[in-house]
């Protein structure tokens, strides 16, 4: 049977492909999904009416079940509940929660989301305990306190004391645990954030020269984001979120990615990271200054060996799981569920044990649970030591409570503190928007539904009580939210997700932690800080896996041949120049992104630049890509199957359907008569040489006799040569 009647068997036609791209690029489909291989092969596919893939890297239309039988991963043992079948409405919400075309105003869109997520899964998030869970829940625990402590160290820099590393644990703790009890999306973690972080300082600076205390301003300005938050969730302006796109969120998330990462290895705009330590006069050197036989140069080495070797060994020893070593799976799924927190205790032991003679940096904790700030008198008005340097002790601790009437006999400050109060909910909003719309996406296969509108309303009242016990603002933190979902996941070996478990008992467990680590700091000095780095590494290439902003700025270095070997649908349809058009304007918002918040002068105005990204997309992109282009690059599993779908496609450039399907038949054809033509000239080539050779003459006189042994090989290569050609021309036929 030929190509022309297995596809008038039922079969779809392939959609129009652009002019430019090689005839290996060039995939059918069946029923809609792309795939590869020898012609021969798509035949016998076309003929029985089903796809056919022998393609081993990554193709978008893989399913599950072939993955199972397969015995490529997890079973239920493994992580899946005991109800494994794909979401319904019910249960995704999408029929009630149409967020751009239903009416959720007027606290409808809270009621919605309390009953299609906590009324209705709270109890299975609450008792589905498994290994997995206990690992994660030790995985992110230390992702969480590093964080915590580093934030809180860089609070205190930025808000005189203030705000400290104490004070970003507590609000940890109790946020996380909060949250994970009564939150709408229990795989979202709670976290301190750099952009939250650099609009405190701005704050902090504002607040002196008004002449008000800052955790008065603070708490004023809190009290207005909560008050806005409330506000957004009552008229449902979280619909908004749903117009970001993937173009969007990939941005922010890359953003954050990168910080991870650079951080980790050595951020240009402060002395953060590995690289760091190989700098004489890095402050992590000062207290060894006096030890005699104290090297920089071998602390910076194990530094490195340390980081490093934590992110290759974590990466390593998640292999296990699809490997043959182990006596059994059950083995292999231990190892590769606790293989960070086995990372960081193997690489803690060697720094501490091996290497003990080698100082290496730990987290500088405090000594003890109180508020950082520290008061040279009872009316808390300068700090101690560094405004009474005289004073052995200091007088008290700063309270807990914020005072709101200590103005400084300033009454108008509370209306005041309205106006930057809106630049931060638009980040708070922004920030924590993106990410659930980057934990809801499509492609991780969430069942238990979204509750933006619910969730903004716990963040209000958390950001409400923080602000009047002096604590800092948390938000969605994406890293860790995005390394949650992976941790939970079960995936096809090449990276796909297929199940998530969606639990509360691992940020409940997570968390539950942090408050015990407040009880005992001490014992997080035992971890060196460049175990911790290679953890944040960790974290930050796991979330570029699945971001395919990432992947697009790759081909930029790849032979454009073989962009359809990505496993992406735009790949092998849209033109090459058009993909780096779109990675480039991405890459442009990217880096003015980084470089805003980087700058302390106007990082202010960073929540801004992240909200012109969406606009951006709705307005500015339609008129420099057509709405198929957009759909490839651009839109969910389900737009692009639509759009595979489509008799035509709307491309730059782009032919008729039926030219392109008859220029690509005749150059199959031309190609099958080359290859032909070349086997038989081939096979009568060889003939002669074997004749010349069995004769002991012709133009091989080089060659002695054969042997028997070699007359036997002679044979046995022309049986070959015939065989092969008598399949190729059943195959013509």
């Amino acid at each position: 049977m030929d190509e022309t009647e297995s596809q008038s068997s039922g079969e779809e036609q392939r959609p129009q492909l652009p002019r430019g791209q090689s005839r290996r690029s060039r995939r059918q489909i069946s029923f809609g999904l792309p795939f590869e291989g020898p012609r021969r092969l798509r035949q016998v596919s076309f003929g029985l009416g089903l796809p056919f893939d022998i393609s081993s890297a990554g193709r978008r239309n893989s399913t599950a079940k072939k993955s199972v039988d397969d015995g490529s991963f997890a079973n239920e043992d493994e992580g899946f509940d005991d109800n494994d079948s794909p979401p319904t409405s019910a249960e995704t919400g999408d029929d009630e929660n149409d967020h751009c075309d239903a009416d959720n105003k007027w606290g409808r869109g809270i009621v919605a989301d309390i009953r299609r997520t906590v009324l209705t899964h709270w109890k299975t998030e609450m008792t589905n305990l498994n290994q997995t869970v206990v690992a994660t829940t030790f995985f992110l625990f230390f992702a969480c306190i590093a964080p915590a402590i580093t934030f809180g160290a860089i609070y205190a820099k930025a808000t005189g004391n203030w705000i400290g590393a104490v004070e970003m644990i507590t609000a940890t703790a109790w946020c996380g645990i909060f949250y994970a009890l009564i939150g709408g999306q229990p795989m979202m973690i709670n976290g301190g954030t750099g952009p939250v972080l650099a609009f405190s300082g701005v704050l902090y600076s504002f607040s002196k020269s008004l002449g008000v205390p800052f955790l008065t301003f603070n708490a004023w300005v809190g009290l207005w984001v909560a008050l806005y938050l409330c506000f957004a969730a009552f008229f449902d302006l979280n619909k908004i979120i749903h117009y970001a796109t993937r173009f969007t969120d990939e941005v922010f998330a890359l953003l954050i990615s990168m910080i991870f990462i650079i951080n980790a290895l050595g951020n240009p705009f402060a002395p953060v990271g590995i690289y760091y330590y190989f700098e004489e006069d890095h402050k992590s050197h000062d207290e060894h200054e006096e030890t005699p036989d104290y090297s920089y140069m071998a602390t910076a080495l194990l530094s490195m060996i340390l980081c490093l070797g934590t992110v290759w060994l974590a990466f390593f020893l998640k292999q296990i799981k699809l490997s043959p070593f182990g006596p059994n799976q059950l083995t292999r799924n231990i190892v590769h569920d606790f293989a960070v927190v086995a990372s960081i205790v193997i690489m803690t032991v060697i720094g501490n044990v091996l290497f003990s003679s080698v100082k290496t940096e730990t987290l500088n904790v405090p000594d003890t649970f109180a508020p950082t700030y520290a008061c040279c008198t009872a009316e808390c008005e300068s700090n101690w030591p560094v405004d009474c340097e005289d004073q052995a002790h200091p007088f008290r601790q700063r309270p807990w409570v914020v005072n709101l009437w200590d103005l400084n006999g300033q009454v108008w400050v509370p209306f005041i503190a309205a106006g930057p109060a809106l630049l931060a909910f638009i980040l708070v909003f922004l920030d924590d928007g993106i990410t659930w719309h980057l934990i809801n996406h499509p492609s991780h296969k969430l069942k238990h539904g979204d509750a933006y509108n619910y969730d903004t309303i716990i963040i209000a009242l958390m950001v409400a009580i923080n602000s009047m016990l002096g604590l800092p603002w948390l938000v969605a933190a994406t890293v860790r939210s995005l390394n949650h979902i992976h941790a939970m996941a079960t995936k096809t070996p090449n990276g796909k997700f297929v199940h998530v478990r969606e639990t509360r008992l691992s940020g409940l467990g997570i968390h539950l932690l942090c408050l015990v680590t407040i009880f005992a700091l001490g014992l997080l000095k035992l971890i060196p800080m460049p175990v911790l780095y290679g953890v944040f590494l960790f974290m930050g290439l796991v979330s570029l896996q699945s971001n395919q902003f990432w992947g697009r700025i790759l081909l930029f270095f790849k032979q454009p041949s073989r962009y359809g070997e990505t496993g992406e649908s735009f790949g092998e349809y849209v033109m090459p120049r058009r993909i780096h058009l779109f990675t480039a304007i991405q890459l442009f918002l990217f880096v003015t992104l980084y470089v805003v918040k980087a700058i302390k002068s106007i990082a202010i105005v960073f929540p801004i630049i992240i909200a012109l990204c969406i606009p951006i997309r709705l307005y500015v992109l339609p008129k420099l890509f057509t709405a198929d282009e957009l759909a490839l690059l651009d839109g969910d599993d389900k737009e692009i199957s639509e759009c595979l779908s489509k008799d035509e496609f709307d491309f730059k450039s782009a032919a008729s359907k039926e030219s392109l399907d008859e220029e690509e038949e005749d150059e199959d054809d031309d190609e099958e008569k080359k290859n032909t033509a070349r086997q038989s000239t081939a096979a009568t080539t060889d003939s002669e040489i074997v004749d010349d050779e069995l004769k002991g003459g012709g133009v091989n006189h080089f060659f002695m006799a054969p042997s028997i042994a070699e007359e036997e090989e002679i044979a046995s290569s022309r049986r070959r040569l015939s065989a092969a050609l008598s399949q190729d021309e059943e195959a013509n036929i």
